[in-house]
């Protein structure tokens, strides 16, 4: 039996205070932004495009439009954001860099509420940094963990580590592989444990050192690197981010391809920037 006054399970509601809360952050992340020189879009909830953000498509939400096409409810933002800017205003808006404050939705019925960014033909030191920026102006320090596609992608392809593996981070089959560099990959944590890579062969050394010079060019503190990170998004390419706090996911983003198309954005968790703040109440 369902009671009037249950909701679905993963969905959201906030009410007194961190309703308030809510509101504050997405004032203070949108004033922020545009600031920053960022245009506010919102896109359609209904999507034809949400399958190519996902390597697992069981999480979407799909339903059909009036001529029987398949349709999407808003998972992902990112491959909506800059196909619309490039595609539909490209003609009419000069800007290239888009933020946007609204809920993605997957199966069955988990809301997610996000601010997110996207800088068409931007760096991901740009994306890095301009969160940074954000996570200062909600007076959040969260870690932020430095990554790079790929590494995982060149273990799996040369190596004969399987993604699976990396997918699930399973240290202990990893470091079963006959590679005497292994260990040691596996270990790297600390940005200055980058300073010497003759250990690696070249091509791995050569994304580490994408890494390393990132973590120079951030302005922030508390910076890890997670070199065996594999993203589940499937445009992510190369370099990526995530900050946390303890075990809650705040923010993560990176550069990636779209149709051509090379960008670097990011995604801020709303409900856990929330429960964060709440937490310290």
């Amino acid at each position: 039996m369902i009671f009037e006054h249950e909701i679905p399970s993963g969905s959201r509601l906030y009410f007194g205070k961190s309703a308030k809360l809510k509101r504050k952050i997405e004032t203070i992340a949108g004033n922020t932004l545009e600031e920053l020189g960022f245009e506010e879009i919102v896109t359609p909830i209904f999507s034809y495009h949400q399958h190519e953000s996902f390597s697992n498509v069981e999480p979407l939400i799909r339903l059909n439009d009036e001529q029987n096409h398949e349709v999407t409810l808003r998972a992902d933002s990112t491959v909506d954001v800059v196909r619309i800017v490039t595609k539909r205003l490209g003609r009419s808006m000069e800007s290239r860099k888009w933020f946007y404050i609204q809920p993605t939705v997957i199966f069955p019925t988990r809301e997610q509420y996000q601010v997110g960014a996207e800088v068409i033909d931007g760096t991901f030191i740009e994306a890095a940094n301009t969160t940074v920026h954000m996570m200062n102006a909600l007076e959040l320090l969260p870690i932020l963990q430095l990554a790079n596609i790929r590494i995982p992608h060149l273990l799996n392809e040369k190596y004969g580590i399987s993604l699976d593996l990396l997918r699930s981070t399973n240290i202990e089959k990893i470091l079963q592989v006959d590679l005497p560099w292994i260990e040691k990959l596996v270990r790297l944590h600390k940005v200055e444990a980058l300073s010497d890579l003759t250990c690696f062969p070249d091509d791995i050394a050569y994304e580490l050192k994408k890494i390393k010079k990132a973590a120079s060019e951030i302005v922030y503190d508390h910076i890890v690197i997670s070199p065996l990170y594999y993203a589940k998004m499937r445009y992510y390419e190369s370099l990526t981010f995530k900050m946390f706090e303890g075990n809650s996911l705040l923010a993560m983003g990176g550069i990636y391809t779209v149709d051509d198309t090379e960008a670097a954005g990011f995604a801020l968790y709303t409900d856990e920037c929330i429960a964060t703040k709440m937490s310290r109440e």
